[in-house]
């Protein structure tokens, strides 16, 4: 299958909405591994080469899918193994809107971080880092620059442990963005 193919069944889903394909209610036969790898970075390269075509990556992080600690491209008809090195996306951006915190991914995903996006707090090379859910089982890890101007919202709280964690509120979704 072509990726015009590809795209004509995805138009088909979405009708005429823009809303995502229900990859959640695709269960197609496993087709085999493909060469594509999301690094930790949120690039997406295939066979050696990075992608160029934001569109191109749009359209597949539209059909992708996780499965236990498996990600897969899914259609109606394939399922294609890929790598992910971390997470499929990475927050590049938030602002402070209405009360709320929206954020916007690599892929031009955008949301607000509330308790259908919630936030948490996972090791990350020598630290933790706040990741966010997507949608469908997808994270995001907030990149360094977004979680940095967080820093500078934060507001610190002290646990009954003593232990002390930096915190947002998103609406009336409290989350944190580091502890020590």
């Amino acid at each position: 299958m072509d990726i015009s193919q590809i795209q004509q069944q995805i138009s088909q889903a979405e009708g005429d909405s823009k809303a995502l394909p229900p990859v959640e209610l695709w269960d197609p036969a496993f087709c085999g591994d493909m060469n594509l790898v999301i690094k930790r970075s949120g690039q997406w390269w295939h066979e050696g080469t990075p992608f160029t075509r934001a569109k191109l990556i749009k359209l597949l992080s539209s059909v992708l899918k996780k499965e236990n600690d498996d990600y897969f491209l899914v259609t109606p008809v394939e399922k294609i193994g890929i790598q992910v090195e971390d997470v499929p996306f990475v927050i590049i951006d938030a602002d402070f809107v209405d009360e709320s915190w929206k954020v916007v991914t690599q892929t031009g995903d955008s949301f607000t971080i509330n308790a259908e996006h919630p936030v948490e707090l996972r090791k990350f090379e020598n630290g933790q880092v706040p990741y966010c859910l997507v949608r469908r089982n997808l994270w995001a890890r907030v990149h360094q620059n977004v979680l940095y101007r967080w820093v500078e919202q934060a507001e610190e709280t002290t646990q009954k442990d003593g232990k002390s964690k930096l915190v947002l509120t998103s609406n009336e979704y409290t989350f944190a963005i580091g502890e020590y």
